[in-house]
């Protein structure tokens, strides 16, 4: 009898926890501490740090910035839109996976609630990335295409299998995997008006995926088709009945390639697909152009791509809230040589004023060769006020095609945002060195310290 595609992941996943090599753990420390501190910052000034005052019923598992305790799947979904909400967590390009807004929320949470030691919770959170990358090279574009998020569409199955692995349980596995399929979704809806539901998204993946591998532990079934049967996800969600095939053959080497050594790190808090546009802005700044230069200029943006950032431009020129500049091309770009940066007071000042005037003076087109989403290029031309053209390309963002982001960049990153947060540099200090140096580090200590978030 031929095994269904939900057990094939399922032991794919157990195997390769067992051998994580060093230095995918390395990275896997790095990713997840920076996420930790990305969701510090969101829950101290981030457009959804209010859920920081919700009462999560108490239980085991730490929120950040909250005072209490709460179970699992209540703190993985606050830490999560925590974590996502600033638009400054990690992706891994090719696959278009926020990674770490849905497996660190998970992963700390089940551990917490687990007791298990921080070895036990790299491991699953490494192989939960392997899983979630898998899951989106096997459909290349075709969730987001019929308008569901990614992360949050394909997060539940890697969050029931991180609980899977953290507890130790295997034989729940195919039951979570197949309970998790009832609960995707996170759409582009919010894109219409800025809504910052966007930010739950991969939390509430995180929190339906501790839910789905506990039904399971108390006797709830679930399909072992549901990646690749009649009603799978892939077929239902993607329209794409031949992304089973396609993960099948990705599973092969699960354990023995790691996707995770090319995720990327955010160094501009926007939508990803934006960042090498601000690189090419700055490349055409450090020639000389001034935002008094330009008289026109021209970008042309990846089709897929385009519905996110670019359409519809009228839109997209004058964003509706500071919230919706996140994924605003022209005006993100404006704000880079109007003001030299684009920082996180970019999306609470007021929409207008100079950024607003050359975000008005930009037009776009499809670029259908792009490359796109294997890579995330930018081409951008600018016509002066003399009459000269100058152009700026960038073959694929930085963290991405072999571009990694230097570790000490990373770090003083995550130090830059515990600071930020409020947290002080003693507490700093510890926490880096129990996820960066300490082989199995105490999960609840690590969510004590995050609790100290007060702003």
């Amino acid at each position: 009898m031929t095994s269904s595609l939900s057990r094939r992941l399922a032991d794919a996943a157990v195997r390769a926890a067992t051998c994580v090599p060093f230095e995918v753990d390395r990275a896997a420390r790095l990713h997840l501490l920076d996420s930790l501190a990305v969701g510090a910052l969101g829950a101290a000034h981030g457009p959804v740090r209010r859920l920081k005052g919700m009462r999560a019923g108490g239980g085991p598992a730490s929120v950040i910035g909250g005072r209490d305790g709460a179970g699992a799947p209540e703190a993985a979904l606050l830490n999560g839109a925590f974590i996502h909400s600033l638009e400054y967590d990690d992706t891994h390009v090719a696959s278009v996976m926020h990674g770490s807004a849905v497996l660190t929320p998970a992963a700390l949470a089940a551990a917490e609630a687990a007791g298990v030691g921080g070895a036990r919770l790299v491991a699953a959170y490494a192989v939960g990335w392997e899983v979630l990358i898998r899951m989106g090279l096997a459909g290349p574009g075709t969730l987001q295409a019929r308008g569901f998020q990614t992360t949050s569409a394909a997060g539940p199955f890697v969050a029931a299998l991180v609980s899977v692995l953290v507890n130790g349980d295997p034989e729940h596995a195919v039951d979570a995997l197949g309970i998790a399929g009832s609960q995707p979704g996170g759409t582009f809806a919010f894109l219409a008006g800025g809504d910052t539901v966007k930010a739950v998204q991969p939390g509430w993946a995180a929190h339906s995926g501790l839910w789905a591998a506990d039904l399971a532990r108390h006797g709830v079934t679930g399909p072992a088709g549901v990646l690749d049967g009649d009603y799978g996800f892939y077929r239902l969600y993607a329209n794409d009945p031949q992304a089973p095939a396609r993960l099948a053959q990705h599973l092969d080497d699960l354990g023995t390639r790691w996707h995770l050594l090319d995720a990327a790190f955010k160094l501009v808090p926007c939508c990803h697909f934006i960042h090498p546009y601000v690189e090419a802005v700055r490349d055409l700044a450090a020639r000389g152009l001034r935002a008094g230069d330009v008289a026109s200029w021209h970008v042309r943006v990846p089709a897929g791509a385009a519905p996110v950032i670019a359409e519809p431009w009228a839109e997209r020129q004058r964003p509706a809230t500071g919230h919706d500049v996140r994924w605003s091309l022209p005006y993100v770009m404006a704000a880079q040589l109007a003001d030299g940066r684009v920082a996180l007071d970019l999306f609470e000042a007021p929409i207008g004023g100079q950024r607003a005037d050359l975000a008005g003076r930009m037009t776009y087109e499809i670029w259908d060769d792009s490359g796109f989403p294997a890579r995330f290029p930018a081409w951008v031309e600018v016509t002066t006020t003399d009459g000269d053209v100058l152009r700026a390309e960038v073959d694929d963002v930085l963290g991405g095609g072999g571009r990694p982001v230097p570790p000490d960049r990373v770090l003083a990153k995550a130090r830059e945002c515990l600071s930020a947060a409020g947290l002080p540099s003693s507490g700093i200090d510890l926490l880096v060195t129990m996820v960066l140096d300490e082989a199995d580090f105490d999960p609840a200590a690590v969510g004590g310290l995050l609790r100290r978030i007060r702003s």
